[in-house]
């Protein structure tokens, strides 16, 4: 296979002036854009900064308002996924795409309609070459289901380039992989930038932006407010590049100060450190040889025995839909546990409501903001106490005491600093980031010891993610937190000590500090030293 030569000076796409409004937001401002081949072009910015939509004007999703787009110095008008596609633009999600049951082969041949006759033959050739290409070994009679997301997310890239892309929007690309994963992509973008290839590469992590970009534009409420260009990032060192994306980012002044002390992300990457907890030896939360059932394809957890102390954060690490939601809606009371043993601050708790343990200080932050976090038609303050309902002063005899919550709501907006109108606005209307501080506030609230949090931070813009794990790490001063996260740089940065869950059972844990990360993407592709044991029946009464 081969691309457009690197050296043609000729931008492979051009974003001119592209405006793009939706009600009550200017998402696009005039912005203009310019890809060449052969580079990664990182796109940075906080959510709402507009970065989704200028993608999804570039893929065919969306069409501007006003402004034109020239591939290969051609103006062109795209007016669909398809057009993009037959223009060389393809894209690969955060989320996989691949149908799981159906093989490697089956996937890249989905839509295939040049013949009467699928050309298996013709097929397996190719993806060899396109596999030779990208320095990678992939089996084409796999379902895809079964491979490593890292491997997926490999095939992805081969669809689109099986397609005849030119330019790859990469979304997010590394939020779910492995450090060797990551590793292995870091590889197979430079293989593309040889090919000639223009990557548009979309992230929230800054060493990423400046390990991997030829070119960094910043985006801030929904105009680019600069650029940096690759000779400048070649010669800055990690301090003045990260100065000058901060600044970019989030403006200048003394809000830089403020934002820079919140980004340690490039010097720290993903290297392990070790914390000073607080750890005082005492169990905060024991789960012994715990049982949970699963949903559907998605497992349980089995024969999980985990020790939380008192003073620390224990990440839970592992590639999603390994068991995470099982283990904290077990935790939480959400999920029965079937055998086994859970004990809070001493005391077994597997039979208590998701209230009782609620009144104990217990606390959940489930990942389903919107499904289950908060009720999008009731305003920010009733969400706010909805684990309250019928207690005092907020209740009395059966009735709302509306002024008691709205007052107690007004502090807890301004003491999380959650962007709303006013406490009466209907919480579905709050942004991603700003309904994340709301269950925060909840949760954090009324005497919280112990908080599971689930994916706390996924899909949040840098600023709001750096408060999250600020609020996390604060609760070594008074009690504990259990972090599950599929963001192994999140764990990295947060956790005192890390298990790793597979197939729903713990496969070991792992001190944080140098060389963690690695031992820990290890024990998440199933390269763990002492293997996983078969569990026998546990002896503990059923709960």
């Amino acid at each position: 296979m081969k691309l457009a030569p690197a050296s043609d000076q000729t931008p492979a796409v051009e974003l001119l002036d592209i405006t793009k409004a939706f009600p009550g937001v200017l998402a696009n401002d005039h912005i203009s854009l310019v890809l060449r081949r052969g580079e990664v072009h990182c796109l940075l910015g906080e959510n709402g900064a507009g970065k989704s939509t200028l993608m999804a004007i570039l893929s065919g999703m969306q069409q501007p308002d006003s402004g034109r787009i020239r591939v290969d110095g051609q103006e062109k008008e795209i007016d669909s996924p398809r057009a993009a596609l037959d223009l060389g633009i393809g894209t690969v999600y955060q989320h996989s795409t691949l149908i799981g049951p159906l093989t490697v082969i089956e996937n890249l041949l989905l839509g295939d309609s040049r013949g009467l006759k699928l050309d298996f033959a013709g097929a397996r050739r190719r993806l060899k070459e396109f596999a030779g290409m990208l320095g990678v070994e992939i089996e084409p009679d796999v379902p895809a289901q079964e491979l490593a997301l890292g491997r997926q997310q490999q095939v992805e890239i081969i669809k689109a380039l099986w397609r005849g892309s030119r330019v790859l929007i990469l979304d997010e690309p590394t939020s779910m992989l492995t450090p060797q994963a990551v590793a292995e992509l870091h590889k197979v973008l430079e293989r593309l930038k040889t090919s000639g290839l223009a990557i548009v590469f979309i992230s929230h992590k800054l060493h990423e932006a400046v390990a991997l970009g030829d070119r960094i534009t910043v985006l801030r409420q929904g105009r680019v407010t600069g650029s940096i260009e690759r000779e400048r990032i070649r010669l800055s060192s990690p301090d003045e590049l990260e100065s000058q994306i901060v600044a970019l980012m989030f403006g200048e002044g003394g809000e830089v100060a403020a934002a820079a002390a919140e980004v340690p992300e490039l010097q720290m990457g993903i290297e392990g450190k070790a914390h000073r907890g607080t750890d005082t030896g005492d169990v905060a939360l024991g789960l012994h040889r715990a049982y949970a059932p699963g949903d559907g394809s998605q497992p349980g957890i089995e024969d999980v025995s985990l020790e939380l102390r008192l003073g620390e954060v224990l990440g839970v690490a592992g590639v999603d839909g390994n068991g995470q939601r099982a283990l904290a809606e077990a935790i939480s009371g959400q999920r029965p546990i079937t055998h086994g043993e859970i004990r809070y601050l001493g005391a077994p708790v597997g039979s208590l409501s998701v209230a009782q343990r609620q009144k104990l200080g217990l606390r959940y932050v489930t990942d389903d903001r919107l499904g289950e976090g908060i009720v999008s038609a009731l305003p920010v303050s009733v969400n706010l106490f909805l684990k309250r309902i019928g207690r005092a002063p907020y209740w009395r005899h059966g009735h709302m005491r509306s002024e008691a919550i709205d007052r107690d709501a007004e502090a807890l907006v301004n003491r999380f600093d959650i962007r709303t109108p006013g406490v009466e606005a209907r919480a579905g209307t709050l942004s991603g980031g700003n309904v994340q501080k709301l269950l925060l506030a909840r949760e954090l609230s009324f005497d919280a010891k112990v908080v599971v949090f689930h994916k706390p931070t996924y899909g949040l813009d840098l600023k709001t993610t750096r408060t999250v794990r600020s609020m996390i790490g604060e609760l070594r001063r008074e009690g504990a937190a259990l972090l599950i996260s599929t963001d192994l740089d999140e764990l990295i940065e947060v956790c005192d000590r890390i298990a790793v869950l597979s197939r729903g059972r713990i496969v070991g844990v792992v001190d944080n500090g140098p060389g963690a990360a690695e031992q820990i993407g290890r024990m998440m592709i199933g390269d763990v030293t002492l293997g996983i044991k078969e569990a026998p029946e546990p002896e503990v009464q059923r709960a």
